[in-house]
C-alpha cells in the first residue's frame, strides 16, 4: 500500500518552499541541488519502482507553460485541463489560478502526485483529480499541457500517438520543449518562445530557449 504520509515527509524534509524564477506567482517545494535529493530517493527506486525525483524541480517546459497560462488566463478559463506528466504540478497550479473549471494532474510517479497535491495546497488552489497513467484513455479534456516530455525515444513513442489522437478528438494540446532530441517538430506549430533561467545542476546552460508548441492535427 502506498504510504502518502511517508511521501509527504520525504518531500517536505528534502526540499524548501521557494518562489519559482520566471513564474514568481507560484511557490513550490523545490530541491536546491540535484545530487542530495537523487541520493535520498535512490532507495525508493530500488524498492518501489519509483521514478527519479523530477518532481523536485521546476523544469523549463513547465515554467514556460505556467508563464503562458498566467499571461493568457482566458485560454483556460472555464475549461477542463490536464497537466500531463505533471511533475511538480506547476502548469496545473497556473491553470487553477487562471480560472480553469476542472484540473487533472497525471504522473506515473506517486511522489510526483503527492508533490502536486502539496504544491497546490501552498498556492491555495484545488486540483480536481490526481491520476496515474492516462495514456490510451479517451480524451476528456479541453486542453492538455505537456512540459518537456520528449527527452527519451521510448517515452515519445509511447505518448505521441495518444496525444495526437486527443488533438483529433478536439483537445488543444500544448507541448513546451527546451530543445530535447526526440520532439516531432514536423507535427507541431510554434506558439511562442521564452528564454527560461535554469541551473547548471539540471542543464548544460543557465538560460534555456524553450518553445511552446501546439499539435497540428493536419499532420
Amino acid at each position: 500500500m502506498t504510504n502518502f504520509s511517508q511521501f509527504e515527509n520525504l518531500i517536505t524534509h528534502h526540499t524548501a518552499l521557494e518562489k519559482t524564477d520566471f513564474v514568481p506567482e507560484i511557490i513550490l517545494y523545490q530541491a536546491s541541488e540535484i545530487t542530495p535529493i537523487w541520493q535520498v530517493t535512490e532507495s525508493w527506486l530500488n524498492h518501489q519502482n519509483i521514478e527519479p525525483p523530477f518532481w523536485a524541480f521546476a523544469w523549463p517546459g513547465g515554467k514556460a507553460i505556467a508563464r503562458y497560462i498566467l499571461d493568457n488566463p482566458k485560454l483556460v478559463k472555464d475549461k477542463k485541463v490536464l497537466d500531463f506528466a505533471a511533475g511538480c504540478g506547476i502548469a496545473a497550479i497556473a491553470a487553477a489560478k487562471s480560472g480553469a473549471a476542472y484540473i487533472e494532474v497525471a504522473d506515473i510517479d506517486p511522489l510526483a502526485q503527492k508533490s502536486c497535491a502539496l504544491n497546490a495546497k501552498v498556492n491555495h488552489v484545488l486540483l480536481d483529480k490526481n491520476s496515474n497513467d492516462v495514456v490510451g484513455q479517451a480524451c476528456a479534456w479541453d486542453i492538455i499541457f505537456c512540459g518537456d516530455v520528449c527527452y527519451e525515444a521510448p517515452m515519445t513513442q509511447h505518448i505521441w500517438p495518444w496525444l495526437k489522437e486527443c488533438a483529433k478528438q478536439g483537445a488543444t494540446v500544448f507541448i513546451a520543449d527546451p530543445g530535447r532530441s526526440y520532439l516531432p517538430k514536423k507535427e507541431l506549430t510554434p506558439v511562442c518562445t521564452y528564454d527560461i533561467p535554469t541551473t547548471l545542476e539540471l542543464e548544460d546552460c543557465q538560460l534555456r530557449k524553450t518553445v511552446l508548441y501546439q499539435i497540428n492535427i493536419s499532420q
